[in-house]
């Protein structure tokens, strides 16, 4: 009986010394995630990038305090374009990522530079969770950083 107690407390402390850096991993995912949105248009490949990113059952708050889902992310690539100034980049800005086991939360600055020199910045905050071996986002959660007022 000591020696069952012995190897389930090896097995249960065993299971934390092996959760591997997830870092390295979410932080790739994040920047094929902001390539894939920058290209315009999309191709098949950032379809599929998108698909591999969300989670089926994803909570997506856009900035616009819109929840959506994951159908509506991957029915936005048939969708014509969008009006308004097309064209330019993203990129994932004072990225802090947590992880805790097999749930990671990856929060950033989106940073997005249109094609007539606008910039416009975000803050977002990702859940991953490690499903058979991969990563996906669970939950996201987009907000609009207002420009800085010039004080006189």
């Amino acid at each position: 009986m000591q020696k069952l107690a012995v190897v389930t407390a090896l097995l249960f402390l065993n299971s934390f010394a092996i959760a591997k850096d997830a870092r390295p991993e979410l932080n790739r995912l994040l920047n094929d995630f902001m390539a894939a949105a920058s290209h315009q248009p999309p191709s098949a490949e950032d379809k599929a990038i998108f698909d591999r990113f969300f989670a089926e059952d994803v909570i997506y708050t856009r900035a616009a305090g819109v929840v959506i889902t994951k159908a509506d992310i991957m029915r936005s690539f048939d969708a014509p374009p969008a009006s308004g100034p097309q064209g330019g980049s993203y990129t994932a800005e004072e990225v802090t990522i947590k992880q805790y086991g097999d749930m990671a939360v990856v929060a950033f600055r989106l940073v997005q530079h249109q094609a007539d020199g606008t910039v416009n910045n975000y803050r977002n905050t990702g859940t991953f969770l490690r499903r058979n071996r991969h990563w996906q986002a669970v939950a996201w959660q987009a907000t609009r950083v207002q420009a800085e007022s010039k004080k006189p």
